[in-house]
């Protein structure tokens, strides 16, 4: 008999399949399966882009044969039982004779949640269900939003010190956190299909915003400039994310305030501009979202700057939150602070993260988690930014 220690092993095996495919089955989730015989792993499987087959039926084809009687699979979510471009996972393990089942996750899709693990009960399939749950949900966090929330998760990523600042009063931020921290970000840049910052960022700091990492090729994601005057064009000398080998990528998110000359001059370029109606010069965020769901782009990071990320905040419309906090203080009112806009007069108007995750990075330590709002969000007008 299988120990529940033993489960989690062949599980955590799965997950880490799932994880060979970061990034890139988007809008489709992660997913690994592993199909296990007299306690050994014979065969695994990973989903395949969008469009290509899932991860069982991956371990089922790399098995090459029919598992042996008291096979197990383990799968880190609930295998799909409708019929897609794909064919539903559950009929193809049900004619594996496979018959015992362990599945991490539940699926997200309040249409089909549990529904897959029914259909493996009613064909005699044993199935176990809640092994490192959380882990496994975690793993899609992406999609799992895409899927109940009909959009894109729309997160921000700060790195601070302990009090909350992004840079010294002399606008010095480099660095803050540690290179451990650094590389991280590397990692999720790889899994967000697209990456955001405001004009000023771009022109002071001129970042790449692509993801390195050692060992892979650099991989570029959609890449969001949000420069409501388009400020970013006026310049003879473009920023990197205009001219570079991944300038494709780029899509400036403008308004009608930036003027039709620098949008001619951008698309000329070979570079997207996105324009909203808009009173002001800043992008009504909720527009912006119902285009990034039109152009199937389930999830945007935003990296910066703090005016940027603010009004994400005001707007209600920042879904997750990556904050690295490093072991330093500055103790300056007039250090650059991350946050903005907000006057809470009671703890209860603070804006808050749920399911919060923790991890360490060589003395700094990430905090990530869902955003919740309170039902009083008191927005301070006295605070006016631009971008």
């Amino acid at each position: 008999m299988t120990t529940p220690e033993q489960h989690e092993g062949f599980m955590r095996r799965a997950l880490a399949m799932a994880r060979s495919v970061w990034g890139n089955t988007h809008p489709n989730p992660m997913v690994g399966a592993v199909i296990v015989e007299d306690g050994q792993v014979v065969a695994e499987g990973a989903t395949a882009p969008d469009g290509g087959p899932h991860a069982e039926r991956l371990a089922l084809l790399a098995r090459g044969k029919q598992p042996r009687p008291g096979a197990t699979m383990y799968v880190t979510l609930e295998p799909c039982s409708t019929h897609g471009r794909t064919g539903a996972c559950t009929d193809a393990i049900i004619a594996s004779g496979i018959k015992q089942v362990v599945v991490g996750a539940k699926d997200p899709n309040p249409a089909h949640a549990g529904r897959g693990f029914d259909v493996l009960r009613a064909a005699g399939i044993e199935v176990i269900t809640g092994v490192l749950e959380r882990e496994c949900t975690d793993l899609n966090l992406i999609f799992n939003h895409w899927i109940t929330q009909d959009g894109p998760l729309l997160a921000a990523k700060a790195g601070t010190t302990l009090d909350g600042k992004i840079a010294c009063r002399t606008g010095e931020s480099k660095w803050i956190t540690n290179e451990a921290s650094r590389a991280d970000v590397h990692r999720w840049r790889r899994l967000f299909p697209g990456i955001a910052v405001g004009a000023m960022t771009l022109l002071k700091d001129d970042p790449r915003l692509t993801a390195r990492r050692p060992g892979e090729p650099e991989w570029c994601p959609k890449r969001f400039v949000f420069d409501g005057l388009l400020r970013t064009v006026l310049d003879k000398n473009l920023p990197t994310a205009f001219t570079d080998e991944f300038h494709a990528n780029t899509i400036v998110v403008t308004t009608p305030h930036g003027g039709l000359g620098y949008v001619r001059k951008l698309r000329d370029m070979g570079i997207t501009v996105w324009t909203f109606d808009s009173p002001t010069q800043r992008v009504p965020f909720a527009d912006f979202r119902k285009k990034c769901a039109e152009e199937r782009i389930p999830g945007v990071l935003f990296e910066g700057g703090g005016q940027l990320i603010s009004e994400l905040v005001r707007a209600r419309q920042l879904d997750y939150l990556f904050v690295y906090h490093a072991p330093m203080l500055f103790a300056d009112d007039k250090a650059k602070s991350i946050f903005s806009g907000l006057r809470p007069e009671k703890p209860e108007h603070a804006v808050r993260m749920v399911d919060v995750q923790h991890e360490h990075f060589d003395g700094d330590l990430l905090m990530r988690g869902r955003v919740q709002y309170p039902e009083k969000l008191i927005i301070d007008e006295t605070v006016f930014s631009i971008r």
